[in-house]
């Protein structure tokens, strides 16, 4: 980050604008600016965003973020087993530790059609996991 500061005059002269024009700026608060005394001060910073220079970001320990969907479909499930599988499911996605990736999970029954699906939305390793624990608990149901 820059921490040179710079006057309206002087970011006027770098900008090739005149100095009612970037007091304007820093009026409306397109330009950041702090007032010292009677004059602004100007962050070099602040002259970077507005002029659309991003200063580099270190890219060395940002991991990838994948996100995976999933949309299980089970044929066959009355009510009390839908509600089963629902509860586990949930409980299982809830019984997680507040630093794990984010998951969502969201269970649909259609009585009618005796069809169950189950959404779940998370990082890959997460979305994994949930998979394997509703594979354990679909093939433990007896039908």
């Amino acid at each position: 980050m820059r921490d040179d500061l710079y006057s309206v005059e002087q970011v006027a002269e770098r900008l090739n604008l005149h100095v009612r024009t970037v007091r304007g700026y820093i009026r409306t608060g397109r330009l950041k600016a702090v007032r010292i005394g009677k004059q602004y001060r100007i962050n070099g910073a602040d002259l970077d965003a507005l002029t659309g220079i991003a200063e580099p970001s270190p890219r060395e320990h940002v991991r990838p973020l994948a996100e995976v969907s999933s949309i299980v479909q089970v044929d066959g499930v009355d009510r009390r087993t839908a509600d089963r599988v629902e509860t586990l499911v949930i409980a299982g996605a809830n019984g997680r530790g507040a630093a794990d990736e984010p998951l969502r999970v969201q269970v649909v029954h259609d009585p009618e059609r005796e069809r169950m699906k189950i959404i779940i939305i998370g990082g890959a390793g997460t979305t994994a996991e949930m998979l394997r624990l509703l594979d354990a608990i679909l093939e433990g149901n007896d039908g």
